[in-house]
């Protein structure tokens, strides 16, 4: 099964006050660590979506494995950098059958989490597998190419989580043990590094 990473990393981490793309985390950027753990992977391509901060972040994220994709309406949401991402995957891979889609904010993500929503889908049959964590559903999440065009009509702030409502009967989740941390605020990333 031919599957694409789409990184969502367009935000403007408002809430923090600086980009959260770029915080160190065990020595990397939280991007790097995304991006390291999705081309570990042998999911192709791997794109980075960026927005606000666009040239810094991609000053420092400069990798042969990775394609960046500037969402220049990053400013309208999450909707927006979903059809950035895809629409680039499939303008320039005919053959690609299936997106994962990930935010650049996990700091405990790992191949494994990318490797599961794949083996699930293989297992089960269903068309969108989504990780689960702290009793709710998320990111990262596989869709299956019947899903695409649902996905390119996302407007706005709107992510995906509608599409999971609304086909929750071709829905399978696969357990993200720490996929709820994420970083919003400055107390986020100061929990983040004194649990090293």
């Amino acid at each position: 099964m031919r599957t694409g990473i789409i990184i969502l990393a367009a935000g403007s981490s408002s809430r923090l006050g600086k980009p959260k793309q770029l915080l160190d985390y065990n020595g990397k950027t939280l991007l790097q660590t995304v991006i390291n753990e999705a081309l570990a992977t042998d999911c192709k391509p791997v794109i980075v979506v960026l927005g606000a901060y666009a040239q810094e972040i991609a000053d420092q994220h400069r990798h042969n494995g990775i394609n960046v994709v500037i969402n220049q309406s990053w400013k309208e949401g999450m909707g927006s950098s979903i059809v950035a991402g895809l629409s680039t995957i499939v303008k320039n891979n005919s053959e690609i059958e299936s997106i994962i889609i990930a935010v650049a904010d996990q700091a405990f993500i790992k191949k494994r989490n990318f490797n599961n929503l794949i083996a699930k889908q293989k297992e089960t049959g269903k068309k969108i597998i989504a990780s689960s964590y702290n009793e709710t559903i998320g990111t990262p999440v596989l869709f299956k190419k019947d899903y695409f065009e649902a996905l390119l009509l996302l407007k706005g702030a709107e992510g995906a989580k509608n599409i999971l409502k609304q086909y929750s009967e071709d829905l399978e989740t696969v357990v993200f043990e720490r996929g709820g941390i994420d970083i919003d605020t400055e107390t986020d990333y100061n929990h983040l590094i004194s649990r090293r």
